[in-house]
């Protein structure tokens, strides 16, 4: 039996004013609704991420601060149910299936937790900064702007968390570990594309008041994600000698 996610207490406590456009707001629900179950979910992926980097011997402050990660992710959810429940709706939903984050053990627990968070923050953070960063600019002012906003920061914090050690830790590794690093892109990549592709519906085209409730154009969506692929993440890690472009160029999707 599939775990239930229910935050309708938390999330009734912080309701944000929202604009009323009937025609739009069932598709609003199951945006905001399907962020809820994404945001908290995240939550695990920090919590883990900060136990890896305690194995791999980084200082107690780094760790906290990963940590708090998860919390921060747990606010997103409520946030976001607290807009589902604003436009009528309830948030609840089956929770996020459990996904281990992966061990590596392969690899030395430095070079394991470098790959998470290649794949967590100087991925997958750094599209959430421009995809919200794009819904945030469209949106007018108002509550549910400034609810954005909070996430917005929060997600520029967690995917410079990982540029920081990346751009730290990187340039120290050997050729060897350089060159596994680069064929693990390959698969970070795929996963990467597969996962925003499946929340990126190609066909999603809301009118243009549908800003107001963050409805975005799909296909201006699956434009930036690979723009942000190609302008930001791939430089930056080129930036530290990964053969980041050829990675792209050869990635593996997800069997």
């Amino acid at each position: 039996m599939m775990a239930a996610l229910d935050l309708r207490e938390l999330s009734s406590l912080v309701r944000p004013d929202v604009p009323r456009i009937p025609h739009l707001v069932k598709s609003a629900i199951e945006t905001w609704r399907g962020r809820m179950v994404n945001e908290h979910g995240s939550a695990r992926v920090f919590e883990a991420l900060a136990c890896q980097l305690a194995l791999a011997g980084f200082a107690d402050e780094v760790v906290r601060e990963c940590a708090s990660f998860a919390d921060e992710e747990r606010t997103h959810g409520i946030l976001c149910g607290a807009v589902v429940e604003a436009l009528g709706g309830e948030a609840l939903a089956p929770a996020l299936a459990e996904a281990p984050i992966p061990a590596h053990e392969d690899v030395s627990p430095l070079e394991a937790v470098l790959r998470n968070l290649l794949s967590v923050s100087c991925m997958s953070e750094t599209v959430a900064v421009s995809l919200i960063g794009a819904e945030r600019v469209a949106m007018p002012p108002g509550a549910l702007h400034d609810l954005l906003t909070r996430i917005y920061a929060d997600e520029v914090g967690h995917a410079r968390f990982g540029w920081r050690i990346v751009h730290e830790q990187v340039p120290r590794l050997d050729a060897d570990a350089k060159n596994r690093l680069g064929i693990y892109l390959r698969v970070a990549f795929g996963h990467l594309e597969q996962h925003e592709l499946a929340h990126i519906p190609a066909d999603a085209c809301p009118p243009p008041e549908g800003a107001a409730l963050g409805l975005c154009s799909g296909a201006e969506a699956r434009e930036l994600f690979y723009a942000t692929i190609e302008q930001v993440i791939i430089p930056q890690l080129e930036a530290v000698g990964l053969e980041a472009r050829r990675a792209f160029e050869t990635r593996i999707a997800p069997s």
